[in-house]
């Protein structure tokens, strides 16, 4: 095949590689250059293609590998080792002092806020607080489904007014 047969074949069907090269790298510019490196390698190796092969296959596998090996190139790149002979250091649990006074005068005001709520929000509230599933607490307090999301729903915005953050 003559390399102006093997050009006007590789032109009419590169505009099939376009919208790949935006599905694999989900932008535009990247698209763009992968669409260019794919033209670039198919020109280069333009002995590898063997006449009669779908050519389409052939430059949509070219585009792929492209694809993958700068996916793992760039992978490779984001790792970061560290041969520091500190590595004990990594998980090492710092002391901390806690300041229970606080904590505890925090729990108090959340507590008060909670028992604050009127019932119709308290109960589901509890009863989620506690670990139940809203289809759980649906059954047992006879309410429907939507109802009970929305008094729990409710319930999370009255006690974020009535609880200050510091």
């Amino acid at each position: 095949m003559s390399n102006v047969d093997f050009n006007e074949m590789l032109v009419d069907n590169a505009e099939f590689l376009r919208p790949f090269a935006i599905t694999l790298t989900r932008d535009n510019e990247a698209a763009q250059d992968l669409f260019q490196e794919t033209m670039f390698r198919a020109l280069a190796n333009k002995e590898k293609y063997n006449v009669g092969t779908n050519i389409k296959a052939w430059l949509y596998t070219i585009m792929r590998n492209i694809f993958i090996n700068n996916y793992r190139r760039k992978a490779k790149q984001n790792t970061i080792f560290d041969s520091t002979p500190n590595d004990f250091l990594i998980n090492y649990n710092q002391a901390v002092a806690a300041n229970t006074a606080e904590s505890s005068i925090r729990m108090k005001e959340i507590q008060e806020a909670i028992h604050k709520l009127p019932e119709i929000f308290r109960n589901p509230f509890l009863l989620y607080f506690d670990g139940f599933k809203y289809h759980e607490i649906a059954e047992m307090l006879g309410e429907p489904l939507g109802t009970i999301k929305s008094r729990i729903h409710f319930a999370r915005k009255l006690l974020k007014a009535q609880i200050q953050r510091f």
